[in-house]
């Protein structure tokens, strides 16, 4: 089954905030994971610019533990703070995320993800997210993926206002094994991670004979040009990489062009190894990736 883009429409540009579907939370087209360092004055710069998602998750991180440590008093209301859980056992969630609140000093997170689900959640798991929800101490709650086919029986569940899904020119599954299987009406909100395939999309190592290295920009539009995707998330180590990842917000969808030249960059790199941290040979370039 193949997503029906037509239906759907894509703005002529990424610049107004969008509502994450079923959670009905208002934010910009992108939004800041912990996980890479980014430091505390970047984040209050992009705040100040309006970007108020700040996903707190698997890294927690210096610098953005005291930029919400900063902002929270006095903006709280506009802030969406995501907190995040890999427990499959339950007996550390809630004690996990509550050291979490209590390390940020606010006292509720606006989501918590239950990450890397790549089975049906436990009921035990599942029981103890919706008791902090009922406490009012997590207002939506996230489900993230890693086995895109198990996304249909989470979406069935009807407990999660948001979905996390990994998306890229190199890994475009999703268009056929999630996005097909939405709800028509109130569906989660979608967010995705990865867009840049750990940065392998936009090294020029990476890159086949001939083809022109992307920015990080150009793999974000990628991502937003889907119209299923309402936010991207971005991870940058540093004050400058965040600078120029935004610069997404200012720009529109890819055209027909710009896309069939990611996926041809997408489908060269698909099958190269993301993770080896050690010498290889491109198989098609004999570069050697450091």
């Amino acid at each position: 089954m193949e997503t029906d883009r037509e239906n759907k429409s894509v703005p002529a540009d990424f610049s107004e905030p969008v509502v994450l579907g079923a959670s009905g939370l208002t934010t910009p087209r992108m939004g800041i994971g912990s996980d890479s360092g980014v430091p505390c004055e970047a984040l209050e710069w992009a705040f100040e610019r309006g970007i108020n998602y700040f996903y707190w998750g698997s890294r927690r991180t210096k610098g953005m533990k005291e930029a919400i440590q900063k902002l929270a008093p006095r903006s709280r209301e506009k802030m969406i703070i995501v907190l995040q859980t890999y427990d499959y056992t339950g007996l550390a969630l809630e004690q996990t995320f509550l050291r979490g609140l209590k390390q940020l000093k606010i006292e509720y997170a606006d989501a918590f993800i239950l990450g890397m689900r790549n089975k049906p959640v436990p009921p035990r798991i599942m029981d103890k997210a919706l008791a902090l929800k009922d406490k009012g101490l997590v207002k939506h709650l996230i489900v993230s993926s890693h086995t895109r086919p198990t996304y249909k029986a989470h979406m069935e569940r009807n407990v999660f206002d948001l979905i996390m899904v990994r998306y890229n020119a190199a890994h475009r599954g999703a268009d056929k094994e999630v996005f097909p299987f939405l709800p028509k009406e109130n569906p989660p909100g979608v967010i995705c991670y990865n867009s840049t395939r750990w940065g392998n999309l936009f090294d020029p190592q990476w890159m086949p004979e001939g083809e022109r290295t992307p920015s990080p920009v150009d793999l974000y539009r990628y991502v937003l040009s889907n119209p299923n995707i309402q936010m991207v998330l971005t991870a940058p180590e540093t004050f400058e990489q965040l600078k120029e990842n935004v610069k997404t917000l200012e720009s529109g969808p890819v055209t027909d062009e710009e896309r069939e030249w990611l996926e041809r960059i997408g489908n060269h790199v698909y099958p190269l190894s993301p993770s080896t941290t050690f010498d290889f040979l491109v198989p098609s370039r004999g570069l050697k990736k450091k």
